[in-house]
C-alpha cells in the first residue's frame, strides 16, 4: 500500500525536476501579484492591527503558492488519464488508497517546498517569524497543502481536459482564495461576503498560518483554525478516495 504511494510521490518529485518552468506559474507569479498590490494598496490600506497592506499580504501569498502548486501538480492527472499511464496504474494490482495517497503527498511535498521558499524573505517585510513558531507554522502549511492539492485531485479526477480545468479554476478555486481572507480581513467585507468567508474552510488555513507567522502575538482562534483545516484535509483525503474509486469515461478511452 505504500510502496505505490512513494513510487508515485517520487515521481512526481522527478516530474517537477525536470519541469522547472512549473516554478514560475506556481512561486513567481503570486509574488509579482504580492509586490504589485502590496505597492499599489500599500498606502491606502492599513490592516486593524497597524500592519501594512504588503505585509498583510504575505501570509495570503503563502496560500496562494501552496494553491498554485496544489493546481499544478494534480492537473498532471488529466495528463496522465490522456497519456494512459493512469489507466495503466488502474489496472495495476495497486489499492485505490495508495494511488490518491501518492499524488496528494507529491502535490503536498512540492506545495510545502515552495512556500517554505518564499518565508525566507519575512524578515524583509518585517513579517515576526520565530523559531518557536515554526512547528505550528509548518503542521499549517502542510494541512492546508494537503487539503488543497486534496480538493484539486478531486476536481480533477471528474475532468478530461486541463481546459476545463482551468475554467474549474477561474470560477472556483480563486474565488475561494480570494474569500480565505488572504487579500481582505472580514471585518472590512459585506455582511453577506463575511458570511461566505466564515464558512469557507480556507479561511481557517489562513488563519492558522498567520498564527506561526506572528507567533509572539495572539491570533483569535487559532487552535480552532488549525483543526478545523486538520478535517478539511481528512474530508479531501476521504472524498478523493471516493472520487478514486468510480470509473469515468476517460478511464475507459
Amino acid at each position: 500500500m505504500f510502496l505505490p504511494a512513494l513510487t508515485l510521490w517520487w515521481r512526481e518529485m522527478v516530474r517537477f525536476v525536470r519541469q522547472r518552468d512549473r516554478v514560475v506559474g506556481a512561486l513567481v507569479t503570486p509574488v509579482v501579484f504580492w509586490l504589485l498590490l502590496g505597492a499599489g494598496l500599500g498606502r491606502s490600506f492599513t490592516a486593524g492591527d497597524g500592519h501594512g497592506y504588503l505585509e498583510y499580504f504575505f501570509t495570503g501569498t503563502v496560500v496562494m503558492i501552496l494553491l498554485f502548486t496544489a493546481i499544478f501538480s494534480t492537473i498532471s492527472v488529466i495528463e496522465d488519464r490522456r497519456e494512459g499511464f493512469l489507466q495503466g496504474v488502474l489496472v495495476a494490482p495497486v489499492g485505490r488508497f495508495g494511488i490518491v495517497l501518492g499524488k496528494l503527498l507529491g502535490g503536498a511535498s512540492l506545495a510545502m517546498l515552495q512556500g517554505c521558499l518564499f518565508l525566507f524573505i519575512a524578515h524583509w517585510v518585517h513579517v515576526p517569524l520565530q523559531l518557536a513558531g515554526l512547528p505550528w507554522l509548518l503542521v499549517a502549511m502542510a494541512l492546508v497543502s494537503f487539503a488543497l492539492t486534496g480538493l484539486g485531485f478531486l476536481l480533477a479526477w471528474q475532468l478530461n481536459s486541463s481546459q476545463g480545468f482551468h475554467a474549474i479554476m477561474n470560477l472556483f478555486l480563486i474565488p475561494m482564495w480570494l474569500l480565505s481572507g488572504s487579500l481582505f480581513p472580514a471585518s472590512g467585507a459585506q455582511k453577506w461576503m463575511a458570511w461566505l468567508m466564515k464558512i469557507n474552510p480556507l479561511t481557517y488555513g489562513v488563519t492558522a498560518i498567520r498564527h506561526g507567522l506572528y507567533w509572539d502575538q495572539p491570533v483569535e482562534h487559532a487552535t480552532l483554525a488549525l483543526v478545523i483545516t486538520a478535517v478539511f484535509a481528512a474530508v479531501m483525503l476521504v472524498l478523493s478516495l471516493w472520487a478514486a474509486q468510480r470509473t469515468t469515461s476517460g478511464d475507459l478511452q
